[in-house]
């Protein structure tokens, strides 16, 4: 099958809703909640999304060499080397232990990007920021900052509450997958099935600009080590951090790669960039590789590493280039509001953030 050429980017194919400031601004009031309360539980202010990692990996990103113009673009426009750091997580704001299990996350922090930058952002770096699942749970930013409420409702200590409703939720998603039906819903409130997060294909879910396209991101691991860890999934009984534990025992013995794939928008009809509940079909727009991660075998919780990029980085899908530009109300509405929680750790811990060039040193 012939493939329609890639959409050209345009700030078109962006549609600004009237009333997004109020809605950032309600998120911003809805992270404080979660920023706050957990600041006062543990005395030590955390993420207010994604908050407990479950690994620090190190690793040396490499851009293909002779991919074509579609594809040369942005961090990907020429060959060469980075040097990266992911962060594996789950997608709650407060450190739950592991018994409750919800959809991972990885962020991805590439260093010493050259070209132009987003308006506001520092350093040289380059963020990528995925799920475990290809589709956002919200259409838009208003339903977003509902679900961001529900949980920030349940932020709070009554972790054995939330084991026994985890335990539930994944009962109901399981008969649901059994059928045919993913609930991302139900995901997000602790019912994703209790995966190792070094197996797991990752997506950006929304779109970002592509140089002179538009597009969306995928992290897939590919060499055996993690490939036989697909979809497998941890026992978390009696272990608060099993998931951190499992992880630290598996890549001291891997040596892991990863692609990072590229899926252009072809039909903007059918890989709309203001709807990320809708998922870009792969034999309509397929992805492609455009760079090799590789990570040597290691320790992914060691207290250095763990201090400069838990502690000391932030991550955001606004630190980058103008050339992947984040598109969409979501993406829209996540500006402010991450760098608002970022804002609210480094004063409330004393401790600044910044963005790394190189190795980091410990306690810098």
């Amino acid at each position: 099958m012939t493939l329609p050429v890639p959409v050209r980017f345009s700030p078109s194919v962006e549609e600004i809703q009237p009333d997004e400031e109020k809605t950032i601004a309600e998120l911003n009031e809805t992270f404080d909640t979660i920023l706050e309360t957990t600041a006062k539980d543990y005395g030590h202010a955390v993420r207010s999304v994604h908050a407990k990692a479950h690994g620090i990996i190190e690793g040396t990103l490499r851009v293909e060499d002779n991919l074509p113009p579609e594809l040369a673009q942005g961090l990907f426009a020429k060959p060469g080397e980075h040097k990266v750091y992911m962060r594996l997580s789950t997608n709650a704001g407060d450190i739950l232990p592991d018994a409750i299990s919800l959809p991972r996350g990885l962020a991805l922090k590439v260093l010493d990007v050259e070209g132009e930058r987003l308006p506001g952002a520092k350093g040289t770096t380059q963020d990528f920021i995925m799920v475990n699942g290809p589709v956002f749970q919200a259409k838009t930013a208003e339903d977003f900052h509902g679900s961001l409420k529900m949980l920030a409702k349940t932020t709070d200590r009554l972790e054995g509450t939330k084991t026994v409703m985890s335990s539930v939720l994944r009962t109901v998603n399981t008969a649901l997958e059994a059928v045919g039906i993913e609930s991302s819903t139900i995901q997000s409130m602790g019912g994703a099935p209790n995966v190792d997060p070094l197996g797991e294909t990752y997506f950006s879910v929304t779109p970002f600009r592509y140089g002179d396209y538009i597009a969306k991101f995928s992290v897939v691991p590919v060499s055996s080590g993690l490939t036989a860890l697909t979809r497998i999934e941890i026992d978390a009984s009696g272990r608060e951090n099993a998931i951190r534990e499992t992880v630290q025992s598996e890549m001291e013995a891997i040596q892991g790669v990863w692609e990072l794939r590229v899926q252009l928008c072809r039909d903007l009809e059918k890989q709309p960039v203001e709807d990320p509940t809708v998922e870009w079909k792969e034999d309509e727009a397929p992805f492609r590789t455009v760079a090799t991660i590789t990570a040597a075998p290691q320790d992914t919780w060691a207290a250095p590493k763990v201090q400069a990029v838990d502690e000391e980085m932030r991550f955001s899908i606004w630190t980058g280039l103008a050339a992947h530009q984040p598109l969409g109300n979501i993406n829209r509405a996540r500006k402010a509001p991450y760098q608002h929680s970022a804002d609210f750790r480094e004063r409330f811990n004393g401790c600044p953030m910044h963005e790394p060039s190189g190795a980091p040193k410990a306690g810098a």
